[in-house]
């Protein structure tokens, strides 16, 4: 195995065995596309408004004043009365000492919104704070669209919110502006002016932030969650994401006595472990995970593709407690014949690669597959007993009430040929036949819910969907499975490469190279690096089932591109492909 660079073109590594604010409304929950910013790095424009009422609207604004600050320094101010175009209530004079006169030489909201707009530079990094922000925002809002203005895409930052995370009931009677303002100490008394109110917002900010940095908000993503309930205790875990990278690979939690509670991947390790402390976890099981895990430990990849093999397998591996697929079998069912005079169908998690073909699957659990089974043999009239059956009937047995039915052919009683039609019916839908069996079964559920039978048409529908699905994940993985090497690269979203070395439906090797080099050279020096793998003698010997449907969902994504195949069978769907059929209702493939 390989665990270096490959020159100038990225890193390549073969996978070993020990190797997932608002935007603009005042309403929302926060939400960042570029986690990990430090608070120090942002830019927040503090707004306050005087307004002529409570309700929004588009000439509803009398002041607007704001200031933005970086890293705890201020480094612009923006003030002006706005003349709102009608006479301002004499209560509203009373509480700001805004009068009609004042603003009756002041601009209208539309030309000062381009103003505005240039002072808040919007960018990645810049948060609208307001102390009650769904006022403030709201009547901005509506002030943009009554000018015919876009709202900017600007995340949003209540502090009222901040504020009940920040202070006890003990320390504050009451969230209001002015009783902050006193509570930390602010250089700017609130005095319902724009202004100066949002000089005084400005220095409870700063006073919260300060608050609130020991409990681990520190921060953007910090930020976002820093209003929901989530235990101080827990958030301040979210130091165990420091110093992990945010490039793609795997991480585990490990618990007090060393062990391994839960692995999982993703394509930015740094942001996705420290999610597991915000309130964007919302898993009863993982908060409680969350409590218990006392370190992180990762595994950086050069690709995506890589960390997500290397969760299933070290999932198989240790075994964590909270990885639901951990409780999976090892080995998926498959629905076959049995080897006897009379064959009947077994589910069975021992299947040779050469039989495969001939068989249904891989199912997702014994329970599907005994669904799929129980439909085959209604539709092929085979027999479901399990005793041992002579070639040649004694004749002293008389048929079972199926072969009244019309279930079974009765070979236990009736003379006939072992190789006769319900026999050769089963061995075809095994063996991906299935337009017969979608028709009848189309008939079937027609006449159920034309007769109202909706509890046996959705018996019926399930029934049916476990054999299309098992004939479309066949369909997909066998191509794999009969590979002795596949190699395949993908043109990811920033032009650069991911290609991957695949043999016997395991993956061996995985690189990255920049979109100006050529993937075909990685490819050969990953070839030559991956590790040796032996031809299967079973579906899921050299690597699990879940595994290759991974590798084989990868290949069939439109940015892929076939470099080289060497298999027994062509990457390709067969002609009559399960893939035709689309039942309604949710897909489980």
């Amino acid at each position: 195995m390989s665990d270096g660079r490959a020159g100038a073109r990225g890193r390549t590594r073969a996978p070993g065995a020990h190797l997932d604010l608002d935007d603009g409304g005042p309403a929302g929950q926060l939400s960042f596309d570029d986690l990990g910013t430090p608070l120090e790095e942002v830019t927040f424009v503090v707004v306050d408004l005087e307004t002529t009422g409570t309700k929004p609207g588009p000439e509803s604004i009398t002041e607007i004043g704001a200031v933005k600050v970086r890293g705890g320094e201020t480094v612009g101010e923006f003030s002006t009365l706005v003349n709102p175009g009608r006479p301002i209530p004499a209560f509203i004079t009373s509480l700001t000492g805004i009068t009609t006169a004042m603003t009756a030489r002041a601009p209208r909201i539309a030309a000062v919104i381009p103003s505005l707009i240039e002072f808040l530079c919007a960018g990645p990094s810049t948060v609208v704070a307001a102390h009650n922000a769904r006022f403030d925002v709201g009547h901005l809002k509506a002030a943009f669209a009554g000018a015919d203005f876009t709202w900017p895409s600007v995340r949003v930052l209540d502090t009222v919110a901040l504020a009940r995370r920040a202070f006890s009931s003990d320390e504050v009677p009451n969230f209001k502006l002015s009783t902050l303002a006193g509570a930390c100490g602010a250089t700017t008394a609130p005095n319902h002016r724009a202004l100066d109110d949002a000089r005084a917002t400005v220095d409870v900010l700063h006073a919260m932030l300060g608050r609130l940095g020991p409990l681990g908000v520190t921060h953007l993503e910090d930020l976002a969650t820093a209003t929901d309930p989530v235990p101080r205790a827990r958030r301040r875990k979210a130091r165990l994401a420091d110093g992990i990278a945010r490039s793609p690979g795997v991480y585990r939690f490990i618990g007090p006595a060393g062990d391994v509670l839960y692995v999982g991947s993703s394509s930015n390790l740094r942001a996705r472990v420290r999610q597991y402390f915000t309130a964007a976890e919302t898993r009863k099981r993982m908060a409680e995970m969350a409590d218990l895990a006392e370190r992180a430990e990762v595994d950086e990849t050069p690709t995506v593709l890589e960390a997500r093999i290397l969760e299933l397998r070290q999932i198989a591996e240790f075994d964590p407690p909270y990885n639901r697929r951990s409780r999976r079998p090892d080995n998926r069912p498959w629905l076959a014949l049995t080897d006897e005079a009379h064959p009947r169908l077994k589910v069975t998690a021992s299947l040779a690669l050469e039989d495969a073909a001939a068989a249904l699957g891989p199912f997702g659990s014994r329970k599907a597959a005994r669904q799929a089974a129980e439909l085959v043999a209604d539709d092929a009239r085979l027999r479901t007993c399990t005793a041992r059956l002579p070639a040649k009937p004694s004749g002293r047995k008389a048929p079972c009430h199926l072969h009244a039915m019309g279930r079974c052919s009765a070979p236990c009683a009736l003379p006939g040929d072992p190789d006769g039609p319900s026999l050769a019916a089963a061995r075809s839908i095994l063996g991906g036949g299935l337009d017969g069996l979608w028709e009848r079964s189309m008939q079937r559920l027609a006449s159920l819910a034309a007769a109202e039978r909706f509890e046996q048409a959705a018996v019926e529908r399930d029934r049916l969907r476990c054999v299309i699905d098992a004939a479309r994940r066949r369909e997909r993985i066998l191509p794999l499975l009969a590979a002795r090497q596949i190699v395949g690269a993908r043109r990811d979203d920033d032009g650069s490469w991911d290609v991957a070395v695949i043999r016997w439906g395991r993956l061996t090797a995985t690189g990255r190279c920049p979109g100006n080099a050529d993937p075909r050279e990685l490819a050969a020096e990953l070839v030559a690096s991956a590790s040796q793998t032996d031809r299967p003698a079973a579906p899921g010997d050299v690597a699990s089932i879940e595994e290759t449907e991974l590798l084989a969902a990868w290949l069939w994504k439109p940015t892929v591109r076939l470099l080289s195949l060497e298999g027994e069978a062509p990457l390709a769907l067969p002609r009559a492909s399960a893939f035709r059929f689309s039942l309604p209702g949710p897909d489980a493939d």
